[in-house]
């Protein structure tokens, strides 16, 4: 053996054990992520549906990291307060935030002073679901079962009728925005805090008309108290396979979805955006989260950071759009 290489061997052999043990190693790397509970912000109340996707995701993808997913209400102002405490967190990887189409597609155009910047603050870690639209009408209000057929009937109410959403600058508020500025109708906006009252209020009668997303309309239209007059999605969809989309009924290229992704405070490490990443695609894989996921309506998704980003920019020029042609603004 030559002496060089042999000094080499001794000098490795003599270093102490527990010197050996501190060196670091690829593989104690990989394992310090995470090291405690993450932190999973929803910026909705509990008992909604972004909460009840964020629970039940949340607890797969604790057992898959090894630690703790603890789900973290901070619910007001269009998700703005939830977003801007996971914008001002560190960037460690320990606070993840249920962004909606709101938070990262809607709100820049809504607001001059948001609070948080949705490319600056964050970094995408992957798309995780999104909820058909579905043009939904109260059948005792009106006996409509075509879109061609609402339209007609709108346009004799010359803008007396009333349609319900979520809330102000919401998906839904925005889709019937671009339905109207599409087809050439005129309706009066009511606004509600949350899906639940607007729902309610469709289903009772009070508002004959509104855009709703499956996850949350479907108990009403099971039970027979919703229309649906069309899906704003560009296929017919597996749960209502019977309802035509809004482009079959000659409404071109329309399409709308309410979504969401998980984003990270800027500036975490991308082996810590790869492993959330990963880890989510196997929970959300997983047959039994899977099903129940899609048994309430919400067909679970996945993408790289940068196919998020990519979709996010997308989103945000579309409804931009929207919002400048209907000039609608916010209190």
């Amino acid at each position: 053996m030559p002496s060089r290489t042999r000094r080499r061997i001794l000098t490795l052999a003599s270093i102490p054990a527990s010197a050996a043990l501190a060196l670091p190693t690829t593989s104690a790397f990989a394992q310090a992520y995470p090291a405690k509970a993450v932190r999973l912000i929803v910026p909705y109340p509990v008992g909604g549906g972004t909460d009840f996707f964020a629970r039940t995701v949340g607890t797969k993808l604790g057992e898959l990291l090894g630690q703790p997913v603890i789900v973290e209400n901070k619910p007001g102002a269009a998700t703005i307060i939830g977003a801007q405490s996971a914008a001002t967190s560190p960037p460690d990887g320990y606070t993840v935030l249920v962004a909606d189409s709101t938070t990262l597609a809607v709100n820049p155009s809504l607001y001059k002073k948001l609070g948080y910047d949705p490319v600056k603050d964050f970094s995408p870690v992957t798309l995780t679901a999104r909820f058909a639209m579905l043009l939904v009408v109260n059948p005792t209000r009106t006996k409509v079962s075509t879109v061609k057929e609402f339209i007609e009937e709108a346009r004799k109410e010359q803008g007396n009728t009333s349609y319900a959403s979520v809330g102000a600058g919401t998906t839904h508020h925005l889709t019937m925005e671009l339905f109207q500025q599409r087809t050439g109708i005129k309706l009066n906006h009511v606004p509600y805090k949350g899906a639940g009252p607007a729902i309610q209020d469709v289903a009772g009668g009070q508002v004959p008309v509104m855009f709703v997303d499956l996850a949350a309309g479907s108990p009403m239209i099971k039970a027979g108290k919703m229309r649906v007059l069309g899906v704003a999605s560009p296929n017919r969809i597996a749960a209502l396979p019977d309802v035509p989309t809004l482009a079959e009924q000659g409404i071109a290229q329309f399409e709308a979805w309410a979504w969401q992704g998980l984003v990270v405070p800027a500036g975490t490490p991308k082996d810590i955006i790869a492993t959330l990443g990963t880890q989510y695609a196997r929970a959300v894989a997983d047959p039994g989260v899977r099903q129940k996921l899609i048994e309430a309506g919400v067909e679970p998704i996945t993408s790289s950071p940068e196919e998020m980003s990519s979709y996010i920019r997308s989103e945000t020029a579309k409804w931009a759009q929207v919002i400048k042609e209907g000039d609608i603004k916010v209190e």
